[in-house]
């Protein structure tokens, strides 16, 4: 049956991923299951997006509960779950307005749009000129814009001509941001941590610093937490490691709990209140499906204390995953449950080692075949943590060359 499902799939469906030979059918928790009644536990998360763990029970019924009552409409009409959604959204980032979208990338876009358009009417920057600075290594989505500014030959191949108006500066450099500002600067899009890159952890210190020149030469501090906000890395956002708040945040991923394609913009008032009837819109953004279940994905955090549950286990993952001792390991890096372990391509590919969990059942992925990374549902316990561990050492001997 599992040679038939991917034989099928891959007559039927756009080669646009290299998924690992399994065939899912179910989810609970931290544990999935395949067509065959295996077992495996999910090292993914779905990016961040299965963040409260598979089929949560307050998420399910919130949608059951919603779906039965009313379930899209159009934003030509008013709703009674979308404001309590992001009144909810708002206090949480502690900024004032959100324009909700559905994936990730139409969040990112909408962040474009707002940060182009008050650099015009705002800092009355000269038509068609405005500029944002962006991350080399960076990853926002894949859409023509976002990737008219990415690092990655293969997301711009044949895909071309590109959107013009980005400027690229090394991650994690503040000396090269500086030097990229000029007074057509409107915005600096930046992850906080960037994900698809390898898990890479700027500098201490480094986003605060970038917070206080974006300030000082007015342009605004744009954070892309879709898959590092809410809970991922031990805080709410990632931007509180660093005590700033941002001028616009983008969220998505564990905003739909695990069940739902849920998305925002959510930003200063000055910046939203630029946007009128007709200048931006989404046919399924904020329905009323989507804001119960985002409103019940907010609350459910806070309540189960995800973001607190993340730090206490990521730091004990870290520990158990340092002090493994294998040549295949270079690096080890993360914060809270968002974890990369890069592997001498020397000796191995990232591939290979998910490749082999997935033998032992632990579902993870490579990224640019040198950095396995694991973000598992932040209900994770330690014990399932310490026999993905064992699993993973028992991989890595198997994989590292024998001495001559």
């Amino acid at each position: 049956m599992t040679n038939r499902t991917i034989q099928k799939e891959n007559t039927f469906c756009a080669h646009n991923y290299k998924p690992l030979p399994v065939v899912l059918t179910r989810g609970k928790g931290v544990w999935l299951w395949d067509d065959a009644g295996n077992k495996y536990l999910d090292m993914m998360s779905a990016y961040s997006a299965v963040s409260h763990g598979h089929g949560h029970p307050r998420l399910i019924k919130a949608l059951t509960d919603q779906a039965s009552k009313l379930a899209i409409c159009s934003r030509a009409f008013y709703t009674d779950t979308l404001a309590p959604f992001l009144e909810k959204l708002c206090d949480m980032t502690g900024l004032d307005v959100a324009l909700p979208m559905n994936t990730g990338a139409e969040a990112v876009e909408t962040a474009i749009k707002a940060a182009r358009r008050w650099g015009y009417r705002m800092k009355k920057i000269p038509q068609n000129k405005a500029e944002i600075i962006v991350a080399h290594g960076n990853f926002h989505g894949r859409t023509t814009t976002i990737i008219s500014f990415s690092s990655d030959a293969d997301y711009k191949a044949d895909f071309g001509p590109f959107t013009p108006g980005f400027v690229e500066v090394p991650y994690g450099d503040i000396a090269a941001l500086e030097a990229a500002i000029t007074p057509n600067t409107c915005a600096f899009l930046v992850e906080p941590i960037q994900g698809e890159a390898g898990i890479v952890v700027p500098p201490a210190g480094w986003l605060k610093k970038a917070a206080e020149l974006c300030k000082k030469h007015n342009v605004l501090l744009i954070l892309d937490e879709i898959q590092s906000g809410l809970g991922r890395t031990g805080k709410m956002f990632a931007f509180e490691h660093e005590g700033i708040r941002p001028d616009g945040l983008i969220l998505g991923k564990a905003l739909g709990g695990g069940v739902m394609p849920v998305s925002a913009f959510v930003a200063r008032k000055d910046i939203m209140d630029l946007f009128n009837p007709g200048s931006h819109g989404s046919t399924f953004g904020g329905n009323p499906l989507a804001a119960a279940v985002g409103l019940e994905a907010l609350k459910t955090l806070e309540d189960e204390k995800l973001a607190e549950r993340s730090a206490k286990l990521g730091a004990y993952m870290m520990g158990k995953l340092n002090a493994i001792n294998s040549r295949l390991i270079t690096d080890v890096r993360g914060k809270g449950l968002w974890i990369g372990v890069a592997i001498d391509p020397k000796l191995a590919t990232a591939r290979s080692v998910c490749e082999k969990l997935m033998e032992r059942g632990i579902l993870s992925k490579e990224t640019h075949e040198t950095v396995v990374r694991f973000a598992p549902p932040l209900v994770i316990t330690e014990a399932e943590i310490d026999w993905s561990i064992d699993q993973l050492k028992e991989v890595l001997a198997e994989l590292e060359p024998k001495a001559a």
